[in-house]
């Protein structure tokens, strides 16, 4: 009878975990993008940006970064609220989002400020200039379509491309 192969962990592949603080100072391959604790991008109803200075920071490396086409000084982090996005970005997610990118591509999400209101949505062009905002919670929160007139009538504005995400369950 043959014996069965042996397993192995793949955990010597991923190399050493280093443990860091905010007090660790940056590898040369890292920078830190701002936590802005205080917005909150809503995935539900909304809510307004009260304050926009933060102290908080994440790290990434600058390889993920520059995979992402994201330059770190036109990059923030924020937390979604609300089940819009659920069940992949569940009410306290953490998203990057790129301020440089506001040109849609169809089917990415996006932050926008919605007179006022800050969410993330995914969008798609329509035809005239308008855009179609979509939740990934459609039982709950279905489509909105503007056209270019409501999207200025609104203050309906795309203000960067969601890059990254992270969740906690």
């Amino acid at each position: 009878m043959l014996e069965p192969p042996e397993l192995l962990s793949n955990a010597t592949m991923i190399g050493p975990i280093d443990v860091w603080d905010d007090d660790t100072p940056l590898d040369d391959d890292e920078v830190e993008l701002p936590f802005l604790k205080e917005v909150e991008l809503s995935a539900g109803s909304g809510r307004t940006a009260v304050q926009k200075s933060s102290t908080r920071k994440l790290r990434f490396g600058k390889v993920t970064l520059r995979n992402q086409g994201v330059q770190p000084d036109q990059a923030v982090c924020v937390t979604v609220h609300g089940n819009s996005m659920e069940p992949v970005l569940p009410d306290g997610s953490t998203v990057g989002v790129d301020l440089s990118s506001t040109t849609v591509k169809d089917g990415k999400m996006y932050a926008v400020n919605h007179d006022g209101e800050l969410r993330v949505k995914t969008l798609y062009r329509i035809p005239g200039g308008g855009i179609r905002m979509r939740s990934f919670n459609i039982d709950e929160h279905k489509d909105e379509e503007y056209t270019a007139q409501e999207l200025a009538e609104k203050g309906i504005v795309v203000l960067g491309k969601v890059f990254w995400s992270s969740v906690l369950y």
